[in-house]
């Protein structure tokens, strides 16, 4: 799959924003990376290490991390970064790889941002630099090291 960015992501390929937060044999996690533009703090990805399209092509094993990866993430960003709310979803129209986008949805956002793609036109959106993203990934991944060992 030479031409697909996330097969491309995860062979070293390409270099993408913040730090790895988690990664298996079935998962790898991530925070999404917008080409050096200022990022969403928070939004995650999952993505599922072999390359498939759709949900429906998880086996059962892939299908067990990837659910379980969801809700330790989603956790993790209401206890850890402080959202109220998170945002689930899966489309797969752009980059035909398994992957979900968790968009976590921040104390204070207006009802009229409310939404996975809304919350981008804030204006009081938390955004931040790659440093900001590194930042957030090591807070992440050190509160999942702390619910696997604590």
């Amino acid at each position: 799959m030479n031409d697909c960015f996330i097969c491309n992501k995860h062979s070293g390929t390409i270099e993408t924003s913040g730090v790895k937060i988690f990664e298996d044999d079935f998962v790898y996690v991530g925070h999404i990376d917008r080409n050096g533009n200022p990022n969403y703090l928070g939004h995650i990805m999952i993505d599922l290490k072999r390359h498939v399209p759709t949900l429906g092509e998880m086996n059962m094993e892939e299908a067990k991390v990837f659910g379980m990866m969801m809700a330790k993430l989603s956790k993790a960003l209401m206890e850890s970064e402080g959202a109220e709310h998170i945002y689930a979803f899966v489309s797969g129209d752009s980059v035909p790889h398994l992957h979900m986008h968790l968009v976590p949805r921040y104390p204070g956002t207006p009802k009229e941002y409310w939404g996975p793609n809304a919350v981008y036109d804030w204006e009081g959106a938390p955004m931040g630099s790659n440093d900001d993203v590194i930042a957030l990934c090591t807070r992440i991944k050190t509160y999942l090291e702390n619910q696997l060992h604590g």
